[in-house]
């Protein structure tokens, strides 16, 4: 959540819900690509022509494609394979969290298709009980996203 696609509106939702310090979630950071990981990730894929990314979180078994209209019209097609292949649905990004993360940078910058994966559902961290469930529904569409 330190990307350069509405940074601004993310740190005025997550400041406004009492995140205003590094936390384990939800803290946008003091300003986009700020955090060493954040600047890798950016790099990286700077120096690489993607043609989609997968952007993984831990939460609600859902598919999140689309980013203020940035997503081209395939998104949303390659987005129902996604959910087809791994049981999850494809949802629009609840505005409370729909700002400075990777794929709202990548939609923006490129204008290709880009998708933050929820896997799983529960409370942060998540049980390790759930990794072979989340291996299952997830390889399809990181197998999928390799040949489209």
């Amino acid at each position: 959540m330190q990307f350069p696609a509405g940074w601004e509106q993310a740190r005025e939702i997550k400041y406004s819900q009492g995140f205003t310090s590094p936390a384990p979630r939800d803290f946008v950071g003091y300003g986009p690509l700020v955090a060493p990981e954040s600047i890798a990730v950016y790099n990286f894929t700077l120096l690489h022509n993607f043609r989609l990314i997968l952007a993984y979180h831990t939460q609600g078994k859902e598919i999140y494609w689309q980013f203020q209209n940035y997503a081209p019209a395939e998104s949303k097609t390659i987005g129902n394979k996604f959910a087809d292949v791994s049981g999850y649905t494809l949802s629009d990004v609840p505005y409370n969290s729909s700002f400075a993360g990777y794929k709202d940078w990548f939609l923006q910058e490129y204008r290709r298709p880009g998708y933050t994966i929820e896997a799983g559902i529960g409370e942060n961290p998540l049980p390790i009980s759930q990794f072979n469930e989340i291996y299952n529904n997830n390889i399809g569409i990181l197998v999928l996203g390799m040949v489209l």
